[in-house]
């Protein structure tokens, strides 16, 4: 795929320059991902990316910033410590087992890379399920935050050992964006093996140019995935960019760039225009907002009349029962459901306050109705306001 993309936002060099720095500037809580492609070599864990990302987070930290590391490399590591032939398929059980005898050993270089920078370190590993609960959502919240006034430096990572297909985030470049937000972190910091994006192809096209600053995330910007040649493929390089989009959401920005460049951080703190940066959205979601939005998965679906589209997305409404037309899927009181026009586009999610088979029975009917029809009533509103995202 080669995606060109010219004129991109227009924003000149010596205005992202500008913008740049004024954030790295301004940025004193700062969440850095590393993935598995900077990590690791042919022989597993590279010790001297380890020590180099010591290093840096040591330097961002003695600055006076608060930092939090997201780590991959622990199946990485376990298959270092065990022989597995070539021809080995791995499954989710072995990948299990793997996570299982490299997480010590990752954290263990973590903490010896650390302790020769004088830092203590903190390991957390979560699983989706542990940010799906609206409590234990904030319980993590405030476990970090504690950590952070113990001057420690949380090492989180997904709990790979346990995690199945329901409780996994997907990669960490989602669970390391939910964290920048649920934190409240001024700056996503993506550590990848490429060099940012470009507006084409570089190994194709001549004339491609890198894009330094990106004002907001489109779909232009997404399929710009497709001109990065890295090991982790389009798809790896799409899920880093929506990453920054989820970001944004909570008026952070972000970065995506080399890993493996020595001093990453500190060229990039010093001013050097490296890399892809992303700017802030110019409003900030709500928390529980977001974590609507972005942490729950939605368990249904609505399809809604015109009039009710237009009072959600125009006016701000709630939705009302006699605005839906069609229900789709299983779902429970609090359940995520999106919403979705006459054209079957997505224009919403929100928590429901009646299951699918109540909403079944009451969809068209007025509000005044649903007594009459339940038997009980609840709530007038089968999706507040105040729990309804517009996407």
């Amino acid at each position: 795929m080669n995606t060109r993309i010219d004129n991109v936002q227009e924003i000149s060099h010596e205005e992202g320059l500008f913008l740049r720095q004024s954030y790295f500037d301004k940025a004193k809580r700062i969440v850095v991902k590393v993935g598995s492609a900077v990590l690791t070599d042919e022989h597993g864990i590279d010790s001297n990316v380890i020590s180099n990302i010591a290093r840096d987070l040591s330097f961002l930290k003695n600055s006076g910033r608060e930092v939090l590391l997201v780590s991959s490399g622990a199946v990485a590591a376990g298959k270092r410590k065990v022989t597995i032939t070539d021809n080995e398929k791995l499954g989710l059980v072995e990948k299990q087992a793997l996570a299982a005898i490299g997480q010590p050993s990752l954290m263990q270089s973590y903490v010896e890379a650390f302790d020769k920078c004088e830092q203590r370190v903190a390991q957390v590993l979560l699983t989706h399920g542990d940010l799906q609960n609206r409590d234990r959502y904030l319980r993590v919240r405030n476990t970090l935050l504690a950590l952070f006034r113990f001057d420690t430096i949380p090492i989180l990572n997904e709990n790979d050992t346990v995690a199945v297909e329901e409780l996994r985030f997907g990669d960490n470049d989602t669970l390391a964006a939910l964290i920048a937000n649920l934190i409240d972190a001024d700056m996503f910091i993506c550590l990848t093996d490429v060099v940012g994006l470009y507006t084409a192809n570089p190994q194709t096209d001549p004339a491609a140019k890198p894009v330094y600053t990106v004002r907001e995330v489109t779909k232009e910007i997404e399929a710009m995935a497709g001109n990065v040649k890295s090991s982790l493929g389009t798809g790896g390089m799409q899920s880093k960019i929506r990453a920054a989009k989820i970001v944004a959401t909570g008026s952070g920005s972000s970065f995506i760039g080399p890993g493996k460049k020595d001093s990453i951080l500190q060229h990039l703190f010093s001013g050097e225009m490296i890399g892809t940066f992303f700017l802030p959205s110019a409003e900030k979601t709500k928390p529980r907002k977001q974590w609507i939005e972005h942490v729950l998965r939605p368990k249904g679906k609505l399809v809604l009349d015109k009039g009710a589209s237009s009072a959600i997305m125009k006016r701000g409404c709630s939705l009302l029962p006699s605005g839906i037309v069609e229900v789709h899927g299983t779902f429970g009181v609090g359940d995520a459901v999106q919403c979705l026009d006459g054209d079957k586009n997505i224009i919403a999610t929100g928590l429901i306050n009646y299951n699918s088979s109540d909403v079944q029975r009451i969809k068209q009917h007025h509000s005044d109705d649903i007594e009459k029809i339940l038997g009980v009533k609840d709530y007038d509103e089968i999706i507040h306001r105040d729990n309804l995202v517009i996407l």
